[in-house]
């Protein structure tokens, strides 16, 4: 929530007491440049990490910090800090109250990625929206991420059984903030849980990911087409106000399209934005070509370090739902999501259509007959 964020709330602090070796160590934790001096509430310099780098670690941050600080006071508005940072040639200014006292920091590297990723979805505060997901069982850690996060995804991979769905009912009275329900699959399953409980959306698909084995390993899931229309068709049917996200087996702009037209307001992807630069996993060169590692959360590496077991519920089910797999360097992700949005445009024209509401209602679908080497899957008829 900090990153991005136009004025930082949360503001990172030192005493002036406290020794160059302690600023440093405070700095490299939080990945940091520079932390404002605080005594007693009240803002008394400024240490940057150049001043940290040329000096003795036994010194006091008193010793070299900045005390002739530029200020800002609250309700500055974004192009004022910016004019007033560059004319200071200075990165970090503090927000301080009539009384001098500390009530946020802005960042010049703040402002430049604001700028530079305009449609970024950000909060009243102009802070970066933060999902968490969480097991429907740990109560405490939902309470703890829900002081911060924006919303809540509840990560089972089937969520349409008794002991989820009152886990989920116990969780949504003890925290204010959106929850979203998934996995599910079937119309009864959106039916269910519309009619029990309010949840901020639905995430549908069972077992479609590309790096998931459930069908595969015991002869169950749901599609994510099928699962899609399957819930568009109850969340219509009740008149409900609820967005569909769609999960799984997502590879390419087509899918997201057909996904869109059956009914979702979003999709979630993983196998798309895992071969990317940003992506966590090492990058691999393999003959002439460079991959990075992928991991389903049910295959036996993930198991092995506890990641899967709220999602797949059951420590003592001891088989893999999942795999580990290559997939191709794909350079930077806004480069991806540029040729994604490039290619859904495209889509949508095909379609006739200028919002997603209006594909759901032009959308026409057909069955594309397979070759023997080839899957079947949905077209959008154009208009």
């Amino acid at each position: 929530k900090r990153a991005e964020s136009f004025i930082i709330r949360d503001v990172i602090t030192i005493d002036p007491r406290s020794t160059i070796k302690e600023a440093a160590e405070i700095m490299e934790k939080n990945r940091i440049s520079g932390l404002p001096v605080v005594e007693e509430g009240k803002l008394v310099g400024i240490i940057t990490g150049r001043d940290v780098r040329f000096a003795d670690p036994s010194l006091r941050v008193a010793d070299v910090m900045t005390r002739d600080v530029i200020t800002a006071k609250e309700g500055i508005k974004m192009e004022e800090a910016e004019e007033l940072m560059k004319s200071h040639k200075i990165e970090k200014l503090p927000v301080v109250d009539e009384e001098g006292r500390l009530k946020g920091l802005i960042t010049y590297k703040d402002i430049a990625l604001r700028g530079r990723y305009g449609n970024a979805t950000r909060d009243e505060h102009g802070r970066l929206r933060v999902g968490a997901a969480i097991s429907p069982f740990d109560l405490e850690r939902a309470k703890e991420l829900s002081k911060i996060a924006d919303l809540l995804v509840i990560d089972v991979a089937h969520f349409h059984s008794l002991r989820v769905m009152e886990a989920t009912k116990k969780l949504l009275k003890e925290v204010d903030v959106d929850v979203v329900a998934g996995n599910i699959g079937t119309y009864e399953a959106a039916v269910d849980i519309i009619s029990s409980m309010d949840v901020a959306g639905l995430r549908v698909g069972i077992g479609s990911g590309s790096v998931c084995t459930t069908m595969e390993v015991t002869g169950v899931g749901a599609p994510t087409p099928f699962a899609v229309a399957q819930v568009a068709d109850a969340v219509k049917e009740m008149g409900a106000d609820v967005p569909i996200i769609a999960d799984g087996g997502i590879r390419g702009a087509g899918d997201i399209a057909i996904s869109l037209a059956l009914g979702a307001s979003s999709v979630m992807m993983g196998y798309i934005f895992a071969g990317c630069r940003e992506s966590p996993g090492e990058l691999i060169s393999i003959g002439s070509r460079y991959y990075k590692r992928h991991r389903g959360m049910g295959s036996e590496a993930a198991r092995k370090k506890r990641m899967a077991l709220d999602r797949y519920s059951q420590p003592a089910k001891g088989m893999p739902e999942g795999i580990e797999a290559f997939v191709p360097y794909r350079g930077e992700v806004n480069m991806v999501v540029e040729e994604l949005s490039t290619a859904l445009k495209a889509a949508f024209g095909y379609a006739g259509a200028s919002s997603i509401e209006e594909l759901w209602r032009k959308a026409r679908l057909a069955r594309k007959t397979p070759h023997t080497h080839e899957r079947a899957r949905d077209l959008i008829i154009p208009t």
